[in-house]
């Protein structure tokens, strides 16, 4: 059902998959969207408005959702800078380890953007904007309010500074993307020994579910393998600042590294 507020403009930054399927939802409740990608590859709404570049498809917009790669995220924020407004608010939402939150913050400080540090809980498919997300930083309160009318699930860390939620995400992610890991190498090693049937006996009787569960786990690290590298990436920079040894989360991101490679060839 769209909401009665036509007023609402969201610009997203990246067109992934992340940022497409925000675009297709936002649209779809009577939000006017507007942004940029160099590439854009994913289906969008018929009324959807691509901009020339990032500083252009910002302006006008209330809510900014900059949903990239981590490695871009400073030269993003770097090029929409000259054009941000005080009364926009800029979700930094790629996934990336804290200090790197703070690098963008610090950089988009001048312009007097109201800031959150997004996190975005779980994958995008099938949920869309309804997605849990956890929100950071001194624009998240203003965030949360002015989607109040729509059925997004924002939770705001009281008083967290810029990077709360991003490490809450990261630590996460040691779990999640580490079991998905151990299960996809299981999984191929019982094939490779043809005791794939075995072996899924032994991951059910640690996780439960069924198969189709399993197969999520291994599908999903296939083809997430680009975006869940970046993210161990990320958790990995994270741990070697506190003067952690992260050996399995190392081992987590070259296992999607190889993933990718694979993928490309």
């Amino acid at each position: 059902m769209k909401n009665s507020d036509i007023n609402m403009r969201i610009a997203i930054l990246g067109l992934g998959e992340a940022g497409s399927h925000f675009a297709r939802d936002l649209a779809a409740l009577g939000i006017k969207v507007q942004g940029w990608d160099p590439d854009p590859q994913r289906l969008l709404p018929a009324d959807f408005v691509l901009a020339a570049s990032n500083a252009v498809a910002i302006q006008g917009a209330d809510l900014i959702f900059s949903v990239n790669l981590s490695t871009v995220s400073e030269q993003v924020a770097r090029e929409i800078l000259p054009v941000l407004q005080p009364n926009q608010v800029f979700l930094e939402m790629n996934t990336s380890a804290p200090g790197k939150k703070q690098a963008v913050a610090d950089i988009l400080q001048t312009s007097g953007v109201q800031f959150v540090d997004l996190a975005i809980m779980a994958p995008v498919p099938p949920t869309g904007i309804r997605t849990p997300m956890l929100a950071a930083g001194p624009g998240a309160s203003l965030f949360q309010q002015r989607m109040t009318a729509y059925p997004l699930q924002i939770e705001v860390l009281p008083d967290a500074e810029i990077g709360m939620a991003a490490q809450l995400k990261l630590l996460r992610s040691i779990v999640y993307k580490g079991i998905a890991g151990v299960i996809y190498e299981a999984v191929e090693a019982g094939r490779a020994f043809g005791q794939e049937a075995y072996i899924r006996e032994q991951i059910r009787s640690i996780i439960g579910g069924k198969d189709e569960l399993i197969d999520r786990f291994v599908e999903g690290t296939y083809m997430h393998a680009a975006r869940r590298k970046e993210e161990m990436a990320a958790v990995v920079e994270m741990l070697e600042t506190q003067q952690l040894d992260p050996l399995l989360s190392k081992a987590t991101r070259d296992q999607l590294e190889k993933l990718v490679k694979a993928r490309k060839y």
